[in-house]
């Protein structure tokens, strides 16, 4: 008996299903499961784990992490690694950046009549925050060019009598909400405000005010910002130097002792020639605990 068209094209569309289902769903994922187990290839397919000599697993090579207490604070005895975006920091479920540019620079305020609620800080803040804490653990000059001493952005709204041009009429310091001091007193001649959350300043003119940091600051860019995906294990060699003299005072070592370990767990570029030297932040602090171990 013959089977009608319309039902053979079904049969015969539902048996390349079925044949391409067994081939892409199960035999090609099994083929590169085995020849991910292959010798050479197996560590770099299971996550490049990294395990201590108990066998306790305690990270990843190629995935950061961060070293804190349970309250957030940076753990002395430990380097830090970068800031990350990614979720609440290194999550891999979650990796990615803030999407924040170089004209982020002013401030969402807490609304301070809303419970818990935190505002959300432009780059400019996030930097100049990062800096400054960085500054303060490391006993560094933690100063950034467009930041406030008091670790937010030095951002005004200007505005003219004109709107865009004329005698200036009102100054308002735009991250530094009431009842700061505001970071400067006068500008031309006019009294700075303080910045009221919800208040409307669109009219002003953004003017950043560079103030008297260095131009190039202590803190690397890398110890401020995060990576593109939030994921980076590496720091600077920069970054490393600005932490080694309290890492060697935490552990009793000395500080060249210290450095001596971050050069050997500095990286060079690929293929000599691309990207930038890094030090890996795990690896250096478990060499850090088997030669200088914290006995705090």
């Amino acid at each position: 008996m013959r089977l009608p068209a319309w039902l053979a094209q079904h049969l015969a569309a539902l048996r390349a299903l079925l044949v391409l289902t067994v081939l892409t769903g199960i035999v090609y994922p099994l083929v590169l499961v085995g020849v991910a187990q292959l010798p050479g290839l197996k560590h770099h397919a299971d996550g490049s784990l990294i395990t201590t000599a108990g066998g306790r697993t305690v990270g990843s090579a190629i995935i950061g992490q961060s070293f804190t207490d349970t309250r957030g604070r940076p753990l002395a005895q430990y380097f830090q690694s970068r800031p990350s975006a990614a979720g609440s920091g290194y999550d891999p479920t979650a990796t990615g950046a803030s999407n924040l540019g170089p004209e982020s620079v002013v401030d969402v305020l807490p609304n301070p009549q809303v419970a818990g609620d935190r505002g959300k800080p432009s780059l400019l803040t996030q930097v100049c925050s990062r800096s400054r804490a960085v500054g303060e653990l490391e006993g560094v000059d933690g100063r950034r060019p467009f930041c406030t001493t008091g670790g937010v952005g030095a951002v005004l709204a200007v505005f003219h009598h004109d709107g865009l041009t004329g005698p200036v009429t009102r100054v308002v310091s735009l991250d530094e909400a009431c009842p700061a001091r505001p970071f400067l007193a006068r500008y031309q001649g006019v009294e700075v405000e303080c910045a009221r959350p919800g208040a409307d300043y669109s009219r002003g003119v953004v003017t950043p005010i560079r103030g008297d940091a260095p131009a190039h600051p202590v803190v690397p860019a890398d110890a401020v910002t995060a990576s593109g995906s939030g994921l980076d294990p590496q720091i600077s060699p920069a970054y490393a130097s600005v932490q080694a003299a309290r890492v060697a005072r935490v552990r009793g070592a000395s500080v060249d002792a210290v450095r001596r370990m971050i050069e050997a767990h500095t990286s060079g570029r690929a293929l000599g020639f691309l990207g930038e030297p890094a030090v890996n932040v795990l690896e250096l602090n478990l060499a850090l605990d088997s030669r200088y171990p914290f006995r705090g």
